[in-house]
């Protein structure tokens, strides 16, 4: 069998179990089981696989035509410019949550100084992808998951900007260590519908902490808002990522909890995904 061949075969494994992303799938597992980039691959598709290497492509393709993602099948996500580690006690990071680095290295670019909080902070991707940006700027990662910091810890080191990092096994109810210049969060905010209607794919394996935001889905975003209050310095920023429809409730809170909201930026879908705001 050549790389042509159990492409796509794999392909049609994963469409029988309803992946819809099955045909670019098969060729990243493949990559995945051999170690080799995907250019490689698509460069010498004739060329024929050993007994041992279909073995273990086809155990990749049991992996995911059960819906695990294939970010935790190769335990690794890109995201901004940077790889990180992931697994099943950390949030995949998403594409949307680049406009939440995005937005705070144009807000901040003069600013040569800043000290952040990263609430929930999961693998890391966002804290460390700012301090790789600005290698002056410290920051703290807070969640209570202790294996998610574990994971963070790893990915610190693995950036190199473990000295300029703090991590802390906490919920943000009983954190308050000193003032910041920013706090940034990727929530969990899906509400109790959402989350009963989502994909296996997510809902099976992703953290239910990192996704569950209550009933309403602003438990955690509600919190965050009024000790961003307290622990925020004045005129500080609170960046935050929120979910589908949320803004107006989201809004409100701020409003009534001393913020002024400056911005609110669409995703890739057009949809109201992070909020800006102040804190007056």
């Amino acid at each position: 069998m050549n790389y042509r061949n159990i492409i796509d075969k794999g392909s049609q494994i994963l469409k029988q179990h309803d992946i819809i992303t099955a045909n670019i799938d098969a060729e990243l597992l493949l990559s995945i089981s051999l170690n080799k980039s995907r250019e490689q691959l698509l460069l010498n598709l004739e060329k024929k696989l050993n007994l041992n290497e279909i073995k273990k492509y086809f155990e990749l393709i049991n992996r995911r035509k059960q819906k695990e993602p294939v970010s935790f099948i190769n335990g690794k996500k890109f995201f901004w410019k940077y790889e990180f580690v992931v697994n099943k006690n950390v949030l995949i990071p998403r594409p949307e949550t680049e406009f939440l680095v995005e937005e705070i290295l144009k807000t901040y670019k003069e600013k040569n100084n800043l000290n952040i909080l990263d609430v929930g902070v999961g693998s890391g991707c966002i804290l460390i992808s700012l301090l790789k940006e600005k290698n002056k700027w410290k920051g703290e990662g807070i969640d209570i998951s202790s294996l998610a910091i574990k994971t963070a810890k790893t990915n610190a080191k693995i950036q190199q900007v473990e000295n300029r990092i703090r991590f802390k096994n906490s919920n943000i109810d009983n954190f308050s260590l000193k003032k910041y210049d920013l706090i940034v969060s990727n929530p969990p905010y899906i509400n109790k519908v959402r989350y009963n209607n989502l994909d296996l794919g997510i809902k099976g394996f992703e953290p239910i902490i990192a996704l569950y935001g209550g009933v309403d889905g602003l438990k955690i975003i509600e919190k965050i808002i009024i000790k961003s209050k307290i622990i925020l310095k004045k005129n500080g920023m609170l960046m935050m990522e929120i979910g589908l429809g949320q803004q107006y409730k989201v809004i409100e809170l701020l409003k009534n909890n001393g913020f002024y909201v400056s911005k609110i930026i669409k995703d890739y879908q057009k949809i109201k995904r992070c909020l800006i705001a102040k804190k007056i």
